[in-house]
């Protein structure tokens, strides 16, 4: 035991001498230059370390700097700046003039990612012959890096004149595996308009023909948002996509995208065009989209829609509106197309399968080519543009639904009701703004209507009429029991909507027991209805037949008013009794003189009734 205990400190003793007399020997500062020199031969930036290099030999050989900088060719600024840096390097190949870094620390970085760190390349600058650079033989120090460690560090990201995204809390660590290769993971967080992401990711980094082009395949990214306006719990999953950067022209490629989102999963692929005008084009497709889990929607059966709950926070300034209007002027910057699929969307309670949504945009001119999709037993189709080139957005739509169960839309929208059945539509809508209180108020255009299996419900037309009728005359009744609403077997109308208001016309209904015709005003805002009906009861008298038959024949005005909750109505069936009865009187008084029309009494009566 004795002696390895010797032979332990004789190692140490030897250790700590070889490694004291190699520090007096190598003066880190000899190869400062050639550092410098390096790396404005592989990457043509500039390196620059302020102060001189120093030794630090426990708990690892290193080489301490004081503040460094890495800028770019021209650049107004460094891209990446700190206030020291600590190289790691090996022992041993030190005694042979090469400095092999293990790792390269640099703690509280920061890193700008700005139009002033960008490359500025001079108009008169000679362009350099291809092929690649050869090491000059005369070079004493051999230079390599094995790791790359960034912790606590920030991130500056900007472009053009946007508004700066400061990337906080950025641990990067970026390890060797091949030539011009490395293993990558990095962890940050981004907080802006009060919301929070944070972010972890791992990745291959493929940096042979750096700058030129680089790629990258992020095997695992986490990520989670909370914050204002986002549901409680917050959004997040997890991804994978192998990503290629190329310089000139400046373009990213993602493929084999993968995205899940809470429990929505995306897959596709983009190419993004990052000139003077970014162009975008992404392809995207799901199994299965749930829009409520991301927007935190949902409804109380009896209550109506619930807002989202979202995190707590600061009260946000601006309105919905302000913030929709400049997420329209945002169009304007970029060229775009967009191609989503999704077998299944969920959007306020509604299923939505065979999803297809291909959109495409010019500078704020938005055409939406294509939106359709099944949904409540029917189809529907919603193309539409969006101009928002001016100061005032205009907005088009031309919807087209088939046998679509209106009472499903209405309770996905916190409406009431009052109508249900398959509604088909062809319609071309106008407005400023993609809002329900914008639609409420400033939409305008027109569509045309039919319903099948149509019911009004809360109230039975034909139920309202019979008693009615029978008040004013016992020799007729209607049927024993009703229910509680008015079937209709085929609906067709005409609807014109005028910032809120909305007129229908041309409206015919029939059923085996009514005939309906007429028209009148829908108040959207003040959910006020005024609709003036001639209704023919057709079926389910009992008593005269006489009379049946002439009630049969003769429309009765009917007129539904008030709030969608609580409907008045007004009948006129005593004026209609009684012109029946005058009309059933005038024709057996037309008929008795006819029998009688030479005699003087039926002359004197035909002359009278001729007057009435």
């Amino acid at each position: 035991m004795r002696r390895l205990l010797t032979t332990l400190v004789i190692l140490l003793v030897v250790l700590v001498a070889g490694m004291s007399a190699l520090v007096l020997l190598v003066n880190p500062n000899d190869f400062r230059s050639y550092m410098v020199k390096k790396v404005e031969q592989r990457s043509g930036y500039q390196l620059t370390l302020e102060g001189d290099l120093r030794w630090h030999v426990w708990p690892q050989l290193s080489i301490l700097a004081g503040r460094m900088t890495l800028t770019a060719p021209g650049a107004k600024a460094p891209v990446v700046s700190a206030e020291n840096m600590r190289l790691d390097v090996k022992l041993l190949p030190l005694l042979s003039h090469q400095l092999f870094v293990k790792q390269v620390m640099l703690k509280n970085a920061v890193i700008r990612l700005t139009p002033d760190s960008e490359q500025q390349s001079r108009t008169d600058a000679p362009i350099a012959p291809g092929g690649s650079s050869v090491e000059s033989v005369d070079t004493p120090w051999k230079f390599d890096i094995d790791n790359l460690r960034v912790a606590d560090s920030l991130l500056i990201w900007q472009r053009a004149n946007n508004e700066q995204i400061n990337v906080r809390d950025l641990n990067l660590t970026m390890q060797r595996s091949g030539d011009r290769q490395a293993e990558m993971e990095l962890s940050s967080r981004v907080n802006r308009d009060q919301r929070d992401l944070t972010f972890n990711l791992s990745a291959d980094l493929d940096l042979q023909q750096f700058p030129r082009q680089f790629s990258t395949t992020v095997n695992q990214f986490n990520y989670q948002l909370e914050g204002v306006d986002i549901p409680t719990g917050g959004i997040k999953g997890q991804g994978s996509v192998r990503a290629v950067y190329q310089q000139d022209p400046r373009q990213l490629t993602l493929n084999d995208l993968m995205l899940g989102v809470n429990d929505s999963q995306l897959k596709g692929r983009a190419d993004i065009s990052l000139g003077d005008v970014p162009n975008y084009v992404v392809e995207l497709s799901s199994p299965h989209l749930d829009m409520d889990a991301l927007s935190g929607w949902r409804s109380n059966a009896g209550q109506g829609e619930q807002p989202m709950q979202a995190m707590a926070g600061a009260p946000v300034i601006a309105s919905a509106g302000e913030e929709q209007q400049k997420n329209m002027q945002a169009l304007r910057d970029f060229d775009a197309r967009f191609h989503l699929s999704a077998d299944q969307l969920t959007y306020r309670g509604m299923d939505i399968t065979r999803l297809d949504l291909q959109a495409e945009n010019q500078r704020g001119l938005l055409a939406v080519k294509t939106l359709s999709g099944h949904v409540a037993g029917g189809d529907f189709s919603l193309p539409g543009s969006l101009d928002a080139r001016g100061q005032k957005p205009i907005i088009g739509v031309q919807p087209q639904l088939t046998s679509v169960e209106l009472g499903t839309v209405l309770k996905a929208f916190a409406l009431p009701q009052v109508m249900t059945g398959q509604l088909t539509m062809r319609g071309e809508l106008t407005g400023d703004r993609l809002t329900a209180q914008s639609f409420e108020h400033h939409w305008q255009g027109s569509a045309q209507l039919a319903m099948s299996n149509a019911q009004l419900h809360g109230l039975n037309i034909q139920q309202l009429i019979q008693q009615a009728v029978a008040r004013n005359d016992s020799s007729v009744r209607g049927l024993d029991q009703y229910q509680r609403n008015t079937e209709v077997r085929q609906l067709g109308a005409n609807a014109k909507l005028d910032n809120g208001d909305i007129t229908i016309s041309d409206l015919n209904a029939d059923s085996t027991m009514l005939n309906i015709t007429g028209g009148g005003k829908l108040d959207m805002p003040g959910k006020q209805c005024d609709m003036r009906l001639n209704v023919r009861v057709t079926g389910g008298w009992q008593g005269r037949s006489e009379l049946i038959e002439q009630l049969q024949k003769t429309p009765i005005p009917l007129r539904v008013y008030g709030p969608w909750q609580q409907l008045n109505y007004q009948l006129q069936v005593d004026q209609v009794l009684r012109k029946t009865l005058q009309n059933r009187a005038k024709d057996a008084l037309n008929k008795w003189a006819d029998k009688n029309k030479e005699s003087r009494e039926g002359q004197d009566l035909k002359k009278l009734l001729d007057k009435l």
